[in-house]
């Protein structure tokens, strides 16, 4: 049996397409993904800025009732990993982890992508819980308050200029005494009073309670350590987008990337291979909120719908 449409990635960008598709009338579709649904945002201790979400509730408490939602209509759920996925002639490969393939007219790749981590102790015991990746995300929760932040390039400096509007303070901690970030994005930041630049500096440990974060360790180069008292620490040392499962047997990609390795897409998800779609945060400007992820899902579901319609009817 050949699927309508193969979902890879369990996220709010691949449930949402599960969702989109089966109610729009695609038999058949398929979701894999390895473990339980849910995405990145399950690890958020608190949302505050999804549309229609009031009160306190967890990434995880978003979540969960996304799947039953969708299986609903009629998705389905495979857990296992996928290794790749290839084209033959109108047909796409799922190569599963367990050596069986699977067939599909369509695929919605939304694997995402992951911040990459600076390394420093405490970083991975104490994220979420006052280390995060998301100024957009947990910015708000540390309003008035002084936090740090880790990195030197164009989101670091981007990011360090959204929560200045929000906190008390800013550190920005980078390893080197110039940024490789756009010149008007650092001549923005320097003219920004709450923002402390902390120089060919190193973080060593960030530190804290059973509260969360309470402060950071740093070492410039002459070795002395700085401690920095901040409930908030956000690392932007760049991101490894999940492209791996595109790769093909010859060491080139199934459909176009940028120099980052995202996806490229145009504004309806389209690849430029036809009848791959890429949504959420694996597709280049993706702006990694939740909602948008869910958007790309459903817009990439509604093109999958009117491909398969095509090349079943044409």
């Amino acid at each position: 049996m050949i699927l309508d449409c193969a979902i890879i990635g369990g996220g709010p960008a691949g449930l949402t397409a599960g969702l989109y598709a089966t109610r729009g009338g695609l038999d058949n579709v398929v979701m894999f993904e390895k473990g339980m649904p849910g995405g990145q945002i399950t690890s958020s201790s608190e949302i505050e800025n999804y549309p229609g979400v009031t009160g306190e509730i967890s990434g995880m408490d978003l979540m969960i009732p996304w799947p039953a939602q969708c299986q609903k209509f009629g998705l389905k759920h495979d857990m296992v990993e996928i290794k790749r996925v290839s084209k033959d002639g109108d047909i796409f490969k799922i190569h599963k982890e367990d050596g069986t393939v699977v067939e599909a007219y369509s695929v919605i790749v939304c694997t995402g992508s992951s911040p990459k981590h600076a390394g420093f102790k405490g970083e991975n015991e104490l994220f979420g819980k006052g280390v995060s990746s998301c100024a957009t995300c947990d910015g708000f929760f540390y309003k008035g308050k002084e936090v740090v932040v880790v990195g030197g390039g164009d989101t670091a400096l981007e990011e360090a200029l959204y929560l200045a509007k929000i906190c008390s303070k800013v550190y920005l901690v980078h390893r080197k005494d110039s940024f490789r970030s756009a010149p008007n994005t650092v001549a923005r930041v320097k003219k920004t009073q709450n923002i402390e630049l902390v120089l060919n500096s190193i973080p060593q440990e960030v530190y804290g309670d059973n509260m969360g974060v309470t402060g950071i360790l740093v070492k410039d180069s002459s070795g002395e350590i700085r401690d920095i008292k901040a409930p908030g620490v956000f690392v932007f040392v760049g991101n490894n987008v999940n492209n791996r499962i595109l790769r093909q047997e010859d060491g080139n990609f199934l459909c176009d990337m940028n120099e980052k390795g995202e996806v490229i897409v145009d504004i309806t998800m389209k690849t430029t291979t036809h009848g791959l779609f890429a949504a959420g945060d694996i597709r280049l400007s993706a702006p990694k909120q939740v909602v948008c992820a869910a958007g790309d899902g459903a817009i990439a579901a509604l093109g999958a719908i009117s491909y398969v319609d095509e090349l079943l009817n044409h």
